[in-house]
């Protein structure tokens, strides 16, 4: 799982093109052979700045994220137009209950260090991922494994889970606390991905800045500030082998800079064109015949703070009445350029699982009953905030301002966009607890399982509950799923806890992705995943 930070820019619809032309060159300084953009077949696309050093288990956003799937290498990999699994290098995932999971490794494959990957690598990666003094941002991903709780308290008793056995050089076992049907899909997550030995030598400390995996690209360079280079690894030899030689992620502090550099081929791929060019589809101006687009398993919304850190929205008519009083319609039309899908439940649609409508009349804009809504709540003292990240290219200023006038419209209270300098610091102030009011949140699913919208997100504890939710009836419901033998009645269990949400009303849904996304002329087959990466393995230069 992973926060998604989504590169849009406020901007004057069908001028975008005279006014970038006009603007100059991107915020990256132009020195592309720093990190290698000069290279014959070499690719560039708009990267951001990680939050975290690049360890799978401490990653939990996509900046960081789209670099480490593509250096690692995990269980199961997921295809890039559907999202189902196969085998990448488990050779086979076997059970009998769902419970007890016995994995074989394809043998003679390396790390990119030249080390072989083996079942104790799959084994100590977990353990360290799950043991509480290294803090990993993902250890709770490792929950359904017994002994979890040993190596997770507080004070741990060991740092082994006891689920984890190791059989031989290649195979594996892996035994969950109860039945847990979903752990072959699950375990395609890059905090599942093994570690070589030389990571344990300094806890990380080294492979943070140059991570090293079984992935088709190898870590060259970085520099959160202006990019990272990766190169194809000749070595690797499994599905998804890249056509290209290399891509270089550029670092821009706003997405026109980057729209820019793709309109004058100085950029090859940008997944998220900024706000101003949708509007009056002017990307079809700029770039003909150079966009594409697809719906994809992201999904945004507007969280409320914890109850500890700001109890002023701590009432649930306040957040209903919120929910209501957006006109989401018209801000997809009028931001978006109609390239969104409202969100009526707090799950995508590309995914097993999906009800429309979970979150009922609270998602319907309604103005008369947000305000009556809203008198019955008391109001709110002070004026409502939503905070947003700006800089390295995001763009949510424009549909953050769209929303907060929506509320002042329908309330009459005043709203007010508050803008956080970098996602970093954005982030930051989010899981240390010292943000107040609102503040605007995306989710890039990690695999495609309605379970990866919910667990992770509003279970009581879970790595990325930034309001710190916590609803037992919801955490129960959750338990129930996971412990179905099938992943029908699993997901229909997970529904049934997706329907408590709105009860509690934890976050404000907005709208599902459908992204729009451009290409240089030197590019062929571009295109994104279900997941709304950048297709690594299909595109080619000409």
């Amino acid at each position: 799982m992973r926060i998604r930070v989504a590169r849009r820019h406020r901007g004057a619809a069908l001028a975008v093109a005279a006014m970038l032309v006009l603007s100059g060159c991107g915020d990256w300084g132009g020195d592309d052979t720093a990190f290698g953009a000069s290279t014959v077949g070499a690719l560039t696309v708009s990267g951001c700045r990680p939050q975290n050093p690049l360890i799978p288990s401490d990653t939990n956003e996509v900046c960081g994220g789209n670099i480490l799937d593509q250096v690692t290498a995990k269980l199961v990999r997921y295809d890039p137009e559907t999202g189902n699994p196969s085998n990448d290098l488990a050779q086979s995932i076997d059970t009998t209950d769902s419970k007890v999971y016995t994995i074989k490794l394809k043998p003679g494959i390396k790390f990119q260090d030249g080390t072989q990957v083996t079942a104790h690598n799959f084994v100590d990666a977990w353990n360290f991922a799950a043991y509480a003094p290294n803090a990993q941002a993902d250890a709770s991903f490792f929950e359904p494994i017994a002994g979890y709780g040993d190596v997770s308290a507080k004070t741990p008793t060991t740092d082994k889970m006891s689920g984890l056995k190791v059989l031989d050089d290649y195979t594996f076992t892996a035994t969950m606390q109860d039945t847990y049907s979903i752990f072959p899909l699950v375990v395609g997550y890059e905090a599942f991905a093994p570690l070589p030995d030389s990571f344990f030598r300094d806890k990380g400390a080294a492979f943070g800045v140059h991570p090293i995996g079984a992935g088709p690209f190898k870590f060259v360079s970085g520099n959160p500030d202006a990019g990272y280079v990766l190169a194809a690894d000749p070595n690797y030899d499994r599905a998804g082998k890249p056509h290209i030689s290399e891509v270089v992620y550029k670092v821009y502090t706003s997405s026109l800079a980057a729209y820019n550099d793709l309109i004058s081929n100085r950029l090859d791929m940008l997944d998220v064109l900024p706000t101003a060019a949708l509007l009056g589809s002017a990307y079809q101006q700029d770039i003909p015949g150079r966009s594409f687009s697809r719906v994809v398993g992201q999904f945004q919304s507007v969280d409320f703070p914890p109850a500890k850190v700001d109890p002023s929205y701590n009432n649930v008519k306040l957040r209903q009445a919120l929910s209501m009083a957006i006109d989401r319609q018209s801000i997809i039309d009028a931001v978006f350029g109609g390239t969104k899908q409202i969100a009526t439940g707090w799950v995508s649609p590309v995914v097993n699982g999906y009800k429309a409508g979970a979150c009922g009349q609270w998602c319907v804009f309604n103005p008369t009953q947000a305000k009556a809504l809203y008198q019955e709540a008391g109001g709110h003292q002070g004026p409502i905030t939503i905070s947003y990240n700006t800089g390295e290219g995001a763009d949510h200023g424009p549909w953050i301002t769209a929303v907060c006038n929506s509320i002042h419209k329908v309330l009459g209270v005043e709203c007010d966009p508050t803008p956080v300098a970098t996602f970093k610091s954005f982030r930051d102030q989010i899981v240390s607890h010292k943000m107040h009011g609102l503040f605007r949140t995306g989710w890039q699913m990690d695999y495609p399982s309605i379970e990866d919208f919910l667990t992770p997100i509003y279970r009581t504890g879970a790595s990325s509950n930034d309001n710190d939710y916590s609803n037992p009836a919801f955490d129960a419901k959750l338990k129930e799923a996971g412990e179905q033998s099938s992943v029908a009645a699993a997901n229909a269990a997970y529904e049934q806890a997706e329907a408590l949400l709105a009860n509690d009303m934890p976050s404000l849904p907005m709208w599902s992705s459908k992204l729009v996304g451009g290409f240089s002329d030197r590019v062929a087959n571009a295109s994104l995943t279900v997941f709304g990466t950048y297709n690594l393995a299909a595109v080619t230069i000409k």
